[in-house]
């Protein structure tokens, strides 16, 4: 049985490869494209990983700490007419996509305290809400 399939395939054998006179030769990358697997759940490998990624909640301050954080302002506020203070920030900066969020420590020189925005301006054009602040060091 074996002798006869490839029996049949004796008169073509030993011919030459085909070269289409009209077509150019597809490179091997391109070849291998054909081949490649089919994404059929496009976008869920990027789901998953975003429902994989953690966010902190944001921690409330009790009115003791709040007091200390409005003194700790208050004393920027007046190093401000002298100078930029160069202080040490730690905020809380929510998350746009899920809940929850991330604390972040950024330390530089403040800019002013935009009573009206309720934020402090930083020296490189960051604003950070006075409501997310979680810790001032001077």
């Amino acid at each position: 049985m074996e002798n006869t399939d490839i029996s049949r395939y004796e008169d073509i054998i030993s011919l030459p490869h085909h070269v289409s006179a009209s077509r150019p030769h597809m490179p091997i990358p391109d070849r291998a494209a054909q081949f490649a697997p089919f994404a059929a759940l496009s976008g869920h490998d990027a789901a998953v990983k975003e429902t994989a990624r953690l966010t902190q909640e944001r921690r409330e301050l009790d009115e003791g700490i709040r007091e200390i954080l409005d003194e700790k302002l208050r004393m920027v506020q007046e190093m401000l007419h002298e100078d930029q203070p160069q202080i040490t920030v730690t905020y809380f900066c929510p998350d746009e996509r899920k809940a929850g969020g991330a604390y972040v420590t950024v330390s530089g020189q403040v800019r002013k305290i935009d009573l009206y925005g309720h934020s402090l301006i930083m020296g490189d054009g960051r604003q950070i809400p006075i409501e997310e602040i979680y810790d001032i060091e001077l």
